[in-house]
């Protein structure tokens, strides 16, 4: 399949909804943290995939801002997850020269959390390969919120003119700069939503929804299939197909 895949083509960024893991580990008979647990693989393959196609940026939905409401069990084993699963696979990542990145409001993670990703992050900073991002106790409102305090603070303080603020500016205030904006979106689980991820990143991202894949089922083969399906649509960024196909041909 690998080679069926344009490779003068590829999406910059993919963002991913990693959802189902409670409803998978449900029909297993257990509990919900079984299947965080097993959607570990499904993200070792992603990246494996992203590395081997060459695919410069990968944005993880690791947490939301509503996640904090879910049982306190299940936030609590998500969290211990997170400092186990960062503290075996930085190792490997670094490796693999993938550089590991964070966003979110991480000043509301538990300090054995927040320790262990700020020492992943330090640990491949100068890495030059795939760039992973977990978006931890994230929400696109919150980014977008954050990224307006910036900006007025700037205005306040006579560092920025408000006719100087347009997209391409604002774009540097939110959490992901200087990576791309998001060009491919794919969420398992089969909810057909974004559910408040990457709002402004994702304008016009492809969005693909699996709905007979849970994320721990989730391998190389439909990261690949993803890649394929997104070659196959065209983008027209509001012009018309006819203008896409004359600028192809220039």
């Amino acid at each position: 399949m690998i080679e069926s895949i344009d490779k003068n083509n590829l999406p910059r960024h993919i963002a991913v909804i990693m959802d189902g893991n409670g409803r998978w580990a449900k029909k297993q008979g257990a509990m919900r943290i079984f299947g965080h647990h097993h959607g570990i693989t499904a993200v070792r393959d992603t990246v494996k995939a992203c590395g081997e196609l060459g695919v410069g940026y990968l944005t993880l939905y690791t947490f939301s801002t509503e996640n904090w409401s879910r049982p306190k069990a299940e936030v609590d084993g998500i969290m211990n997850l997170l400092v186990k699963t960062i503290t075996d696979e930085v190792p490997e990542l670094h490796k693999s020269n993938v550089r590991l990145k964070c966003i979110g409001d991480l000043s509301q993670l538990p300090k054995n959390a927040r320790e262990s990703m700020i020492k992943g992050i330090e640990d491949t900073k100068n890495n030059t390969g795939l760039v992973l991002t977990l978006a931890l106790s994230y929400s696109g409102k919150w980014d977008i919120i954050q990224a307006v305090k910036k900006i007025a603070e700037e205005v306040k303080t006579q560092n920025l003119e408000i006719d100087q603020i347009n997209e391409a500016m604002f774009g540097n205030y939110l959490s992901t700069s200087p990576d791309p904006e998001v060009d491919l979106l794919i969420r398992t689980g089969g909810d057909h939503r974004i559910s408040n991820y990457l709002l402004w990143q994702s304008a016009y991202a492809e969005l693909l929804f699996l709905d007979d894949i849970f994320w721990p089922d989730f391998r190389k083969q439909h990261l690949f299939e993803a890649v394929l399906s997104y070659q196959h649509r065209e983008r027209r960024f509001g012009k018309t197909g006819e203008q896409i196909k004359e600028k192809q041909i220039k």
